[in-house]
């Protein structure tokens, strides 16, 4: 058993002592950046190539997210509802409460179980529509926003979350083109050792609502490429529009 542990820490310290390695050889220092009037005008600019009154007016939306796992969602934006699918899973949060109902293989779960999937399924909601609209989410409650000048002379929007989502504290730094539509952002987040991961927003498309989804994403960590993507996506000003016959949320009610 001694030596089992011994060797058990040995690795941990290997693995400890690679993660600092990886951190000071590939991480860059966030900038600082200048809060005020300028930084808040570039996000407005932001917002607007991106259509956020669209977006806002989006009642329903759609969309499978593809990263390390798999995700499907319908997010009644109206009610602040959404029904999230992975594996053998099946469970409809009510945001603003975060309570809900869970179902695996067909049957519903009560207690301790069922609350933690209601968990499960708002955290991957909660990573998983940041990746669906982030550039919507520069004005949220929690958030700072800065003008920073890049190297070549233009300007970037870092935005920090000061609270809110699973990790607050992490900042992104928002890489724009000259219509203020983003092309890529810089990451400082915790779930990342690496400070300042580029990752790409291509493949822009147009809501059926008018609203911009960038459903592309690549990024490099320490020499690894992770590609994320949203298919399936589809929108509608209500559940109407959307073409549903029934409320696939009446369980909420149940």
């Amino acid at each position: 058993m001694k030596k089992i542990l011994k060797i058990l820490g040995v690795l941990a310290a290997i693995i400890i002592v690679g993660l600092i390695v990886l951190r000071f050889a590939f991480s860059e220092r966030m900038p600082k950046g200048e809060q005020g009037a300028a930084a808040d005008a570039l996000a407005e600019k932001m917002l607007k190539a991106i259509n956020k009154p669209a977006w806002d007016s989006t009642g329903v939306v759609q969309w499978t997210f593809h990263g390390r796992s798999e995700h499907d969602f319908l997010w009644d934006k109206t009610r602040n509802w959404v029904q999230v699918k992975w594996a053998e899973n099946e469970v409809y949060v009510v945001l603003d409460s975060l309570t809900g109902v869970a179902f695996e293989n067909g049957k519903r779960l009560e207690g301790e179980k069922a609350d933690e999937l209601v968990k499960t399924a708002w955290e991957f909601f909660a990573n998983d529509s940041f990746w669906l609209n982030a550039p919507a989410k520069v004005f949220d409650k929690g958030t700072e926003r800065r003008l920073v000048k890049l190297d070549d002379g233009k300007e970037a929007l870092l935005i920090t979350y000061v609270s809110g989502g699973v990790t607050p504290g992490d900042s992104y730094l928002w890489i724009l083109d000259e219509n203020g539509l983003p092309t890529a952002w810089k990451m400082w987040v915790k779930i990342i050792p690496i400070g300042g991961t580029p990752t790409t927003w291509y493949d822009w498309t147009t809501l059926e609502t008018g609203a911009k989804i960038a459903q592309n994403h690549s990024l490099e960590i320490a020499g690894k490429k992770m590609d994320i993507a949203i298919t399936n996506l589809k929108a509608a000003k209500d559940l109407t529009s959307f073409g549903l016959s029934k409320d696939p949320f009446v369980v909420l009610g149940e």
